[in-house]
């Protein structure tokens, strides 16, 4: 059965990210990278006691990619594979999920480290990050086994 979603943006993530290239596969990868997030003045009293998270997962919409390719090449490999064991913007629904640093709140206004988006990239939602509920032991990364760095 298919339902029709409906999603409305609860803020805007402003990035110095203008071009593709400019973006890391990662925000990890460039933890100097650093951007805002502006929340609609409708949706502010939902950041009461943000600050109290180093870390947030913010979930947005690729809204520069338009298409999608069930198999794909990932950044990091020229063999294809599925889009669901890859990271690629170009998905279905477009979806996005990323977690950054949270350096400071003020008002409407989140100052994120680790940006990894476009500028101007439509924010869906925000959870905050925690450890005990996010990390998992025994993780296996498939195809990408080799080719991440190990935890130190």
């Amino acid at each position: 059965m298919t339902h029709k979603i409906t999603l409305e943006p609860i803020g805007i993530i402003h990035s110095p990210h203008q071009k593709k290239e400019d973006i890391p596969i990662q925000g990890a990868f460039k933890p100097e990278g650093v951007g805002t997030i502006e929340i609609f003045e409708k949706y502010v009293e939902g950041l009461k006691d943000v600050e109290g998270f180093s870390h947030l997962l913010i979930i947005y919409f690729f809204h520069k990619s338009k298409d999608y390719n069930l198999l794909a090449k990932p950044f990091l490999e020229d063999k294809l594979h599925g889009i669901f064991a890859i990271r690629s913007p170009h998905r279905p629904n477009h979806l996005g999920v990323s977690v950054v640093r949270l350096l400071e709140r003020k008002g409407n206004t989140l100052k994120i480290g680790e940006i990894d988006v476009f500028d101007k990239t439509p924010l869906l939602d925000i959870k905050p990050y925690v450890p005990k509920f996010d990390q998992r032991n025994n993780v296996k990364i498939g195809w990408l086994e080799g080719l991440v760095p190990e935890e130190e």
